[in-house]
């Protein structure tokens, strides 16, 4: 007797139902009496959903399992002894091994690979004010509940790859899914742009956001004496966060915010 399972892996969204699939070509005289299926990890032979006699035999199942799976058993006599796992857990990522037996014995095995997709990457610049051209500034880049765990890749303005220059954490919480908290450290220019790129492999996924750092000039007075303001705003996300410092012949400091409305500038005191 052969049985068919996919070559591939199972690809599986974690907290959905995931079929594993395992069939054979039963005899024309079949009979689900003289079937014995066993769903069962590989590597710790963990018992995952039995049927024998016509029925499913659950006394054993392994922790975990109960009431997370089931049979298509109106496809039974045709051959299906699919697995049903409701409700993925990262922890059900492996090599399941379907046994029938029926007259002849045969198994094969079905890896699961769980996957979720990143959040959409949430971006700052810190610090977020008082900032002067040339000032060192950390540009953050956090995406949430993703697995595995994901390659985040860093542009500039010019599309340059400039990840070299990160820090990237990746840390799991109590369900085993990702937060990505990863940091870029830039010196402050006008007119800049840094991307961040959450990539999951499993799923090629891809999101991004990025922040722009644009500069503007403008005359300011500062006790009777002529200088320029350099305004630079961060966009995240569409949401535009001005940063000013004044430059005069005694150095920068910093002034009053510029918020843009549709009306222009209104300076924030």
């Amino acid at each position: 007797m052969e049985i068919q399972v996919p070559d591939e892996p199972v690809v599986a969204l974690f907290g959905r139902d995931a079929t594993l699939c395992c069939s054979f070509s039963p005899e024309a005289n079949f009979s689900l009496d003289d079937l014995s299926l066993i769903w069962q990890l590989t590597d710790t032979k963990r018992l995952v959903h039995s049927f024998s006699s016509g029925r499913d035999q659950l006394a054993d199942q392994g922790r975990g399992y109960a009431n997370r799976t089931a049979l298509f058993y109106d496809q039974l006599a045709q051959g299906n002894v699919s697995l049903l796992l409701r409700r993925v857990e990262i922890s059900d990522e492996g090599s399941f091994t379907c046994f029938v037996r029926v007259q002849d014995y045969s198994s094969a095995a079905v890896t699961l690979q769980v996957a979720a997709p990143y959040s959409k990457p949430n971006m700052n610049l810190e610090p977020n004010k008082d900032l002067k051209p040339g000032d060192l500034a950390a540009v953050t880049c956090h995406a949430s509940r993703g697995y595995p765990e994901a390659s985040v890749l860093w542009q500039d303005s010019q599309g340059n790859n400039i990840t070299e220059n990160v820090t990237t954490s990746q840390v799991a919480n109590e369900e085993g899914l990702f937060d990505v908290h990863s940091i870029l450290q830039v010196l402050v220019e006008p007119s800049s742009t840094y991307s961040c790129l959450v990539r999951n492999p499993v799923l090629q996924q891809e999101t991004q956001a990025s922040v722009t750092i644009t500069g503007e000039l403008a005359r300011a007075k500062t006790g009777g004496r002529k200088g320029w303001a350099l305004s630079q705003e961060v966009d995240r996300g569409g949401t535009r966060i001005p940063i000013v410092a004044q430059s005069h012949p005694g150095g920068c400091y910093p002034v009053s915010p510029l918020y843009l409305s549709p009306h222009g500038p209104t300076r924030v005191t």
